[in-house]
């Protein structure tokens, strides 16, 4: 197939070795890398019910075959693991160089398993791997981390790290690279419960590619048409800070706990606005885009705060939910989470979840360590960023999210929490954008859009057709394709923005790369996108997820959106149930969701059939 060998390192905490392994070639074939290589290991080797938090769950730092190379936005890393936030598959993204630097150290992931008994670092060279004590990092943010590490190996040295919040197991605590993170699902709290406190990696660029003087020529192109694409352009000015005006203007822009689809004056946080307070760029490896925009606050009870972003989620994770348009605050609630290492998704969404708590009176003050919960309060916000992450007083419960939260408190709080399969939704109102809605309700981590976002109704994306984003289960195809599509671009690992700036020629860099040339036949990759979706699936399934929990909050299903004079007043996710039948149906699963034994064997997954037969009352073959 190829003269390149592609293999992985396993690291095993709780007996201090670690060794390299082939990756075989039908599971190349396969699965092509990234994402693919994740769900595929991690369903193999993790046994159903594992405790997320436990010695016996497994964690997979996973770049793309394409990582560390000349060809732009493509050195983006996953992990893949079992979530203590959701129960179900977790991946998790991040950017900055730390996915180069796996592959320049010869590997295509590195797999960690068991439990170390003391705090470890694990550092990596091409010669060498060792299992370090961190005794003295336990405690340290991510910033002081990351600088202790580049001072003890030098400056070439890239890192992974956590923060307080994974070493307090918060249920939704990040891995942070740089000023870049791997947030969703509590991958931070899964390392954290492991006693890693960072993989530090040092290595010099030395990649072996299958064809690499046609992929020079291939990478040539592709930097000629990102140029040429105006998208692109856009990008590299503003990167996402202009998005709170056009999801506003969609009235998708998620309000007081998502009661409303636009804040009142959220011009405050339009993109010339954090365009005054910009100080400087930052890119992932080998990226002109340089998306990544470095605010700092000037003036008032923030000053001297700074952050490279808040980039859109983030922006919104700390104003939308509390009807907050104080920009100062969201740069300096967004610099907390990384240098505390938690995500400021579910952050932003937990605190406004707690915010309609008080204002319902199901916490009183008393509750909140004497904080006002009351909307537009924004330093109560910031102060409970840092009470998360160190799980003080109110925040040990906020730490849990907004599933557990929920459940404790009961009294009927379960109605304001925002979140699919225990993942807190994030910057877009599902009752305005509907395919992205059914998205989190599908998805098998849970509410995110990442998983399979909806350019069709956010910007009026017209591939694979045009939609109409009120519509329900007649878009179910549209769910459908952003999902396989989602997995192919995870593959790479390709930049969620990046992949419309040179479409032609993804296929052609993976090739060049991998030498799997089954790749060159039509529609290979989105049948590779729909085998790791399945997988994933039949992961989920193991865990104990069904059409039961194919769902959305309460208040999609039961209340009207208020848009404040945006389109979309009034409207209400009204046939999940005709949209899952459809959804199913397409996808080839059986009426409760399960991968059916047909569509399993179609795509070479036969070893999930004897998994799926106790789930779904057919015999196994």
């Amino acid at each position: 197939m190829k003269g390149i060998t592609r293999k992985f390192l396993r690291v095993n905490l709780s007996n201090g070795k670690a060794g390299e392994e082939a990756i075989p070639e039908q599971v190349e074939t396969d699965f092509v890398g990234g994402r693919g290589f994740g769900i595929h290991y991690l369903y193999r080797e993790l046994a159903p019910k594992t405790d997320p938090l436990g010695e016996q769950n497994k964690m997979i730092f996973v770049a793309g075959p394409l990582a560390g190379t000349t060809a732009q936005a493509v050195s983006r890393w996953m992990v893949c693991t079992r979530s203590p936030l959701t129960g179900a598959f977790a991946r998790s993204v991040a950017g900055a160089d730390f996915g180069a630097w796996i592959k320049f150290a010869g590997y295509e992931f590195i797999l960690v398993e068991g439990k170390a008994d003391r705090p470890v670092y694990i550092h990596l060279t091409r010669d060498a791997c060792q299992i370090r004590p961190a005794d003295e990092l336990w405690g340290k943010d991510t910033v002081v981390t990351q600088e202790w590490l580049s001072q003890r190996h030098g400056l070439n040295t890239r890192v992974a790290c956590i923060g307080p919040g994974g070493e307090n197991l918060v249920k939704y605590a990040a891995i942070v690279t740089n000023r870049r993170t791997a947030s969703r699902c509590g991958v931070g709290a899964v390392m954290g419960s492991k006693n890693l406190k960072a993989i530090a990696i040092n290595a010099e660029r030395n990649l072996q590619l299958h064809d690499p003087e046609g992929f020079k020529q291939l990478v040539k192109q592709q930097i000629q048409t990102m140029m040429a694409n105006k998208g692109f352009q856009y990008h590299k000015a503003m990167g996402t800070t202009g998005n709170p005006e056009n999801t506003s203007e969609l009235g998708i822009f998620p309000t007081r706990n998502f009661r409303y689809g636009r804040l009142d004056d959220y011009e405050k946080l339009g993109g010339e606005e954090y365009l005054k307070h910009r100080i400087g760029e930052f890119g992932c490896y080998s990226c002109a885009a340089r998306c990544g925009k470095v605010h700092r606050v000037t003036r008032g009870p923030y000053v001297g705060a700074h952050s490279e972003g808040p980039e859109y989620e983030s922006i919104w994770a700390f104003s939308g939910p509390i009807e907050n348009s104080y920009l100062e605050s969201t740069i300096a609630a967004d610099q907390l989470c990384d240098d505390l290492g938690i995500d400021t998704i579910s952050t932003g969404n937990t605190i406004g979840f707690a915010y309609e708590l008080y204002e319902k009176g199901l916490l009183t003050k008393k509750d909140t360590d004497g904080l006002e919960l009351k909307y537009g309060n924004h330093k109560a916000m910031v102060e409970l960023v840092k009470k998360i992450a160190r799980r003080e007083g109110i925040g040990d419960l906020l730490a849990e999210g907004t599933m557990r939260v929920a459940a404790k408190i009961g009294k009927g709080a379960e109605a304001y929490a925002i979140n699919a399969k225990g993942l807190e939704l994030p910057a877009y109102e599902p009752r305005g954008a509907k395919s992205l809605g059914f998205n989190y309700a599908t998805s098998n981590i849970g509410g995110s859009h990442g998983y399979g976002y909806a350019p069709q109704e956010v910007f009026g994306a017209s591939f694979p057709r045009r939609v109409d984003r009120f519509a329900e289960e007649e878009n179910a195809d549209i769910v459908v394709f952003n999902q396989n599509n989602g997995a192919v671009g995870e593959v790479g690992i390709v930049c969620v923005f990046a992949r419309g700036w040179f479409p032609q020629l993804y296929d052609k860099l993976l090739i060049a790369a991998t030498g799997i040339d089954k790749i060159a036949e039509r529609g290979y990759l989105m049948r590779v996108g729909d085998r790791i979706v399945n997988l994933e699936r039949a992961f989920i399934v193991r865990e104990g997820f069904g059409r039961k929990q194919d769902t959305l909050p309460q208040r999609m299903l039961n209340e009207p959106l208020h848009t404040r004079g945006a389109p979309g007043e009034g409207q209400m996710i009204r046939n999940l149930d005709k949209f899952l039948d459809r959804y199913y149906e397409l996808r080839g699963w059986t009426p409760q969701g399960i991968p059916s034994p047909e569509k399993l064997n179609e795509l070479g997954l036969g070893y999930a059939v004897k998994d799926m037969a106790q789930y779904q009352n057919v015999k196994a073959t």
